[in-house]
């Protein structure tokens, strides 16, 4: 019998909120990012960073632009106290940087955390302590008015302490944690009492952060909960509104931005995710959605490849593929359709205008990564993609009829090879089945009189031969002097060539569409001279014919 039972669980209670307001909003600037990778992210790690990766780290997110980093558990872990005493001795903080740090709700460990902090200009005092039922009764064995008592007494801990080191301009965080498990109006009790105590202002207020310490509902259940807190907590004007989101559910970033529309004004999370469980909001992606619809992220991430090493090299997860904006395949099509449409829209998108590539909802360029990822070949994809590839790494403009052919041919190949499909491969592929022929062009004359007249030199297995023909142009001309001598019957039905490159470097590329006796045949050169590729290319069409002929004998 199956122990997959959902009958065990409860949906989480709604909040009732029928005047809600966060669906009518739209974020148009970002929140204020709070890093937490050196604390929350550090203490989700199978082996936790060393003092050094700790450095490489901070350097990072100092470089990207946060101006709140959370750097550690003082009073918890000798490294992260001796990082913290590090930053402070060693004046790594800019002037523009806050350091935040993380304590419980305990006497002894604010006065051991208020210590480490002695000598920093500035600081953020992170309290908390657990207000969900579970918490309370199962956890700490008390009541409602037991856990408010614990979260003020810290509170008040944490301003005696504060107040023997005037020097330090001090901010005063609170968080309930567990918030999205706990009654809401019991959450606003809680963190009055903690506002009561600090008595912030509008010119110096305090942080009350929202955890979703574990993610047990959907986003917009979170939004209301956020929205009634922002509603209801009094002195609105003297508490910043955090929110720090956890990915049990695969919401973070969507739970997040659902909480700046209902009143967050700050952000907590990591590079990439990182963090307890399934982790924590990923403030890239969250970063990225805002700059993909016009808003300054107010972070520099142009450099994608550097956070993934280093945050790489820190933790020592390797970042999926297909993450969010970042991954390394995220810009990839693989699909026909895709590569068709993706090619076309860039064709004719303009420097100067709005950005509206198809499937590429932001320019890949603006994170560092070019054109070679966004169209790769494998059996999926059709000919907008290979004619991609040509054109992007070879510089050929495949007329649609060659693109078909040339498609079909590559798909084949993928599929015996089982997999992806590079563009030199396509390359060759193009070359051996369309640029070459048994026949050689060893020379030609071309002369007017009223009529193109050529006099073309040619050879085979069998020898050299010339051959003499009239017509409207260079082509027409081989044409007519080709079925004198064969008896073939020819008819040009396409052509097309362009340059390759540009001043006396350039080289043409002729593409031609034969019907040779019925039977329709492509044939591709690429010469410096534009008519002995033209030649070329009627010669390699005129090869394939023969290939045809003798594989039907």
């Amino acid at each position: 019998m199956s122990r997959f039972d959902h009958r065990k669980y409860r949906p989480t209670p709604r909040v009732h909120l029928p005047e809600r307001q966060w669906p009518n909003r739209t974020i148009t600037r970002a929140p204020r990012w709070v890093s937490v990778d050196l604390r929350d992210g550090n203490q989700a790690l199978l082996e936790p960073m060393g003092v050094e990766q700790k450095r490489r780290l901070w350097a990072l997110l100092v470089k990207l632009g946060f101006k709140e980093i959370e750097v550690g558990f003082p009073s918890a872990s000798q490294p992260d106290h001796d990082f913290v005493r590090w930053l402070i001795e060693a004046r790594q903080i800019p002037r523009d940087v806050t350091i935040q740090v993380l304590v419980q709700a305990r006497e002894d460990l604010i006065r051991r955390t208020f210590e480490s902090l002695r000598g920093v200009e500035r600081a953020i005092v992170h309290v908390y302590n657990s207000t969900s039922p579970v918490q309370r009764e199962w956890v700490f064995g008390q009541d409602r008015e037991g856990v408010k008592a614990i979260a003020r007494r810290g509170a008040e801990w944490v301003a005696r302490e504060a107040a023997k080191y005037p020097e330090t301009q001090w901010t005063f965080q609170y968080s309930p944690e567990s918030f999205t498990a706990t009654e809401p109006e019991y959450a606003v009790e809680v963190c009055e009492a903690v506002v009561d105590v600090w008595r912030p202002t509008p010119v110096h207020p305090c942080i009350i952060n929202l955890p979703a310490t574990v993610e047990v509902s959907s986003p917009n259940v979170f939004a209301d909960q956020v929205e009634y807190f922002a509603t209801h907590i009094s002195r609105r004007d003297s508490v910043v509104l955090s929110v720090h989101t956890h990915n049990d559910r695969g919401c973070a970033v969507a739970a997040a931005e659902l909480g700046v529309l209902a009143g967050a004004e700050r952000v907590e999370g990591t590079l990439l995710g990182n963090g307890e469980r399934t982790g924590n909001l990923d403030i890239v992606t969250m970063a990225m959605n805002l700059y993909s619809q016009g808003v300054d992220p107010g972070l520099d991430l142009s450099n994608p490849d550097e956070i993934i090493a280093v945050v790489g090299d820190c933790t020592g997860i390797e970042l999926h593929p297909r993450h969010p904006w970042v991954g390394e395949m995220v810009y990839t099509a693989f699909s026909g359709s895709h590569q068709d449409a993706i090619r076309k829209s860039l064709a004719r998108q303009r420097p100067d205008e709005p950005w509206r590539v198809a499937y590429l909802p932001i320019d890949p360029r603006d994170l560092g990564r070019d054109y070679r990822a966004v169209v790769r070949v494998n059996s999926q994809s059709g000919k907008g993609g290979v004619a991609f590839v040509m054109e992007r790494d070879f510089g050929l403009h495949l007329p649609r009829w060659l693109q078909v052919e040339l498609a079909a041919l590559v798909q084949a190949e993928s599929e015996r090879r089982g997999g992806e499909i590079d563009g030199s491969a396509i390359h060759a592929i193009f070359l051996r089945h369309f640029a070459e022929s048994p026949t050689r062009l060893l020379g030609y004359r071309l002369t007017r009189n009223g009529r193109d007249r050529i006099e073309a030199r040619i050879a085979d297995r069998t020898g050299e031969r010339a051959l003499q023909g009239e017509g409207e142009g260079a082509i027409a001309a081989f044409v007519d002097a080709w079925a004198r001598h064969s008896g073939q019957t020819l008819r040009v039905m396409d052509y097309a060539e362009h340059a390759i490159g540009e001043g006396t470097d350039a080289e043409a590329a002729a593409y031609v569409q034969l019907d040779v006796d019925g039977h329709w045949l492509a044939g591709a050169s690429i010469d410096r001279d534009s008519v002995s590729a033209s030649l070329k290319a009627l010669l390699a069409a005129l090869g394939r014919a023969r290939t045809s002929a003798a594989r039907a004998a």
